[in-house]
């Protein structure tokens, strides 16, 4: 049987597109390049669907971003001395990692995952 290989993008609608890739590039680190090609750290990734009544996540949102960081509390730092709209709890899972979320400028909530 075939199978996906990774994520071979994500996609996202904004009212000012270059402005939201600049903010993920300024804020997040995100360097891509002309054509948005990303060549990010090898890692894992999780893939799972939520009730449709979840508030794990805006209810504004059909999905929510999860970018896996190196140091948590050194990226919420260097969010919030950018300005962004840095939520102020974060969540300790032993097994899994640490969680903390960033909305963007688009009202995207992000959420950044620091793995055990």
């Amino acid at each position: 049987m075939e199978h996906v290989l990774g994520i071979g993008g994500h996609f996202m609608r904004a009212a000012d597109p270059a402005a939201l890739s600049a903010w993920y590039r300024d804020c997040l680190g995100l360097d891509t390049d002309e054509q948005g090609l990303w060549r990010q750290e090898a890692g894992p990734t999780v893939f799972a669907a939520f009730d449709s009544d979840a508030d794990y996540f805006a209810r504004t949102q059909q999905t929510m971003l999860n970018f896996r960081v190196r140091d948590l509390d050194a990226m919420l730092a260097q969010l919030r001395s950018k300005g962004a709209d840095v939520a102020e709890e974060t969540h300790d899972t032993e097994a899994v990692g640490r969680f903390g979320w960033v909305t963007d400028p688009e009202g995207n909530r992000i959420e950044l995952w620091q793995p055990v």
